[in-house]
């Protein structure tokens, strides 16, 4: 009869291997662009860094109290010069979700684009508006 030896985490340790076998979240496979969350006073602020990417390839939507930030980044770079020509191309798409809180006015939410810079702004509901007065019958 064979012992062979349980070890829990191993799963967790080729599943790591696996991850880090790629290269790096930019190329072929996409990027996942940094994001800052705030919430002020009267509003969440959502800002997306996307450099390279144009207003027009970036895509903004609400389903169901889930607001996604989608798009796609095509980069290309060329050297021409005397005794050589380079090329380097990046590009990928990228989806990042958040789901919305109850008190979010998703009505009037406002997206706008300055420096390779995304910001999102949700207003908040005000409380007359979040809150609902039940009549008895």
């Amino acid at each position: 009869m064979l012992v062979t030896r349980f070890d829990p985490f191993k799963q967790f340790r080729d599943l790591e291997k696996d991850f880090y076998k790629y290269p790096s979240n930019e190329g072929v496979s996409g990027f996942v662009p940094v994001v800052n969350t705030r919430e002020g006073e009267f509003a969440y602020h959502i800002d997306v860094d996307l450099p390279g990417v144009k207003k027009e390839e970036i895509k903004v939507d609400i389903h169901k109290g889930v607001l996604t930030i989608s798009g796609e980044r095509k980069i290309k770079e060329e050297v021409k010069e005397e005794d050589y020509y380079k090329v380097e191309t990046s590009f990928g798409k990228f989806s990042r979700s958040f789901t919305l809180p109850d008190n979010a006015d998703v009505e009037n939410v406002e997206a706008s684009g300055k420096d390779g810079v995304l910001e999102v702004v949700i207003p908040k509901l005000s409380e007359e508006k979040h809150k609902k007065i039940i009549e008895i019958k």
